[in-house]
């Protein structure tokens, strides 16, 4: 199976970019895209949505289709998602690429409560381009600890995450 991944953030050491590491780490035996590209996406503009795409546009859209299911991973900006995600979502209210295709969203912030605005913003957006959002999960950072391979050190948070990318992949 091809899991796309997308990180909300852009930070070379960001902690979503190295969950998403840690969770292919527990999933060997499926593909996972890393797909880091998002911030070349040029600022939507409707006007903008027609032929001839940017090549970044085309690119996004066809690593999406060519995704059985994705992981989105985001940090919470000012009590909503990064316009980074929001951006790259905008390029596909159009071109249906997330129309049934399986999503987990997860929030990954330093600690409760925050995410917890930030997740209904992302599932909204999500909702909007009739993707299936498998389940929804809001992690702490203060709860998951990585080994140095970024892999995790089991707890209770870990096997929540592993749960849910096991209904992700539908089993």
């Amino acid at each position: 199976m091809k899991i796309l991944t997308l990180s909300g953030s852009t930070r070379a050491t960001s902690s979503n970019s190295k969950l998403l590491e840690g969770v292919a780490l527990l999933f060997p035996n499926h593909d996972f895209l890393f797909f880091k590209k998002l911030d070349q996406l040029p600022l939507f503009r409707a006007e903008d949505d027609a032929h001839p795409w940017a090549e970044s546009v085309i690119e996004w859209r066809k690593v999406l289709q060519e995704s059985n299911a994705v992981i989105i991973s985001i940090p919470e900006y000012i009590h909503n998602l990064p316009a980074l995600i929001k951006n790259a979502l905008e390029w596909i209210a159009t071109s249906g690429e997330l129309v049934g295709k399986p999503v987990l969203p997860i929030t990954f912030t330093p600690s409760e409560p925050r995410g917890e605005k930030a997740m209904q913003s992302l599932c909204w957006s999500l909702q909007a381009l009739d993707a299936q959002i498998v389940v929804q999960l809001r992690l702490f950072q203060n709860e998951i600890n990585f080994q140095n391979d970024n892999s995790f050190l089991e707890n209770e948070s870990v096997e929540m995450l592993k749960e849910a990318v096991k209904l992700l992949v539908g089993g």
